[in-house]
């Protein structure tokens, strides 16, 4: 019996790591505790979670020097003209630093040419460094990604990491975005 219990506290400690990240969370349920963050847009203004609580965020995270980024912005456009008039709210978020000298800096004139060039007319928002996106529980932290926060501002699960040229955005999230919408 002893020999046994050690098996068994190995897979108690691991279940409860692996609710701990999330990993038990059934797909498109939502994480409890809401997201807060307050970025600067590439235009000089703010958008805050408390300004877009109620409404359902789609927050594409990428950054102006990866090359999928490109294509994830013209997708994350397409998805905005489907679901903008139905409360969601669907942003584009650098990563991109905002100090000079730094090997990944994109001034916000930069960002402003990068959305003009890939057809990308929702809000740039700056998020120095990843830091919100380091929060969002992205597998691996790998760029470019989605986040969803649902109308109360919780993370809907699961996140998606990297992005697929080959599919489009819109086919891979409206069924979520519906049931979110509660449609």
């Amino acid at each position: 019996m002893l020999k046994k219990r050690p098996l068994f506290l190995v897979i108690m400690a691991l279940v409860v790591a692996l609710v701990g990240v999330g990993l038990s969370v059934p797909a498109g349920a939502s994480r409890q505790a809401p997201v807060e963050f307050r970025l600067r847009t590439a235009d000089g203004g703010e958008i805050s979670s408390e300004m877009v609580r109620g409404d359902v965020v789609v927050l594409a995270f990428g950054a102006s020097w990866l090359p999928l980024s490109r294509e994830q912005a013209r997708s994350v456009q397409e998805l905005a003209d489907e679901f903008g008039e139905r409360q969601v709210r669907v942003y584009w978020v650098s990563t991109d630093s905002d100090k000079p000298g730094s090997k990944n800096f994109a001034s916000d004139e930069q960002l402003r040419a990068f959305a003009r060039k890939n057809g990308l007319k929702v809000a740039v928002l700056r998020d120095p460094d990843g830091a919100l996106f380091k929060r969002m529980g992205v597998a691996g932290n790998q760029l470019p990604a989605v986040v969803i926060l649902n109308r109360g501002g919780d993370v809907n699960v699961p996140t998606i990491g990297g992005f697929d040229p080959g599919r489009k955005l819109v086919d891979a999230l409206s069924p979520r975005l519906n049931t979110l919408l509660g449609q």
